[in-house]
């Protein structure tokens, strides 16, 4: 397994970016992703498949969503087996006020946080990296 564990190096290095755009959480009892919609992220759940797709996407899809949001990459590659890197993310914002939705991938943590927060929750995160340091 690849990746940083070190919690301290986690927070200190994770440089927050705030993607373009807004995101969405779509779901579709069918499972089938539409033609013409790239999802950011995808669920499989037995209530049908969550996708986490562009705002234009969505719209121009036809797609029922929901939870408008800002997405942030956290920079650090993160091992997956790495221990207090969500929860310190998460205390940090919890703090502040701001919910997030986390999704794991294989090299980055990404950020679903409320649109009208996303530049606060970029200066919440990159606070604690600057504390962390």
């Amino acid at each position: 397994m690849t990746g940083e564990r070190d919690l301290r190096t986690l927070l200190r290095s994770m440089r927050p970016e705030l993607h373009p755009g807004r995101y969405v959480y779509a779901t579709l009892p069918g499972g089938e992703v539409p033609t013409g919609v790239t999802p950011v992220a995808t669920v499989a759940e037995r209530e049908g498949l969550t996708l986490v797709v562009s705002e234009a996407q969505a719209v121009e899809a036809g797609l029922a969503h929901h939870f408008t949001a800002g997405w942030i990459t956290l920079r650090v590659h993160s091992a997956l087996d790495a221990v207090g890197l969500t929860a310190a993310v998460a205390l940090a914002l919890t703090d502040a006020g701001i919910s997030c939705n986390v999704v794991a991938g294989f090299h980055h943590d990404h950020l679903f946080v409320p649109w009208e927060r996303a530049a606060d929750a970029v200066r919440v995160l990159e606070a604690l990296a600057a504390e962390s340091g």
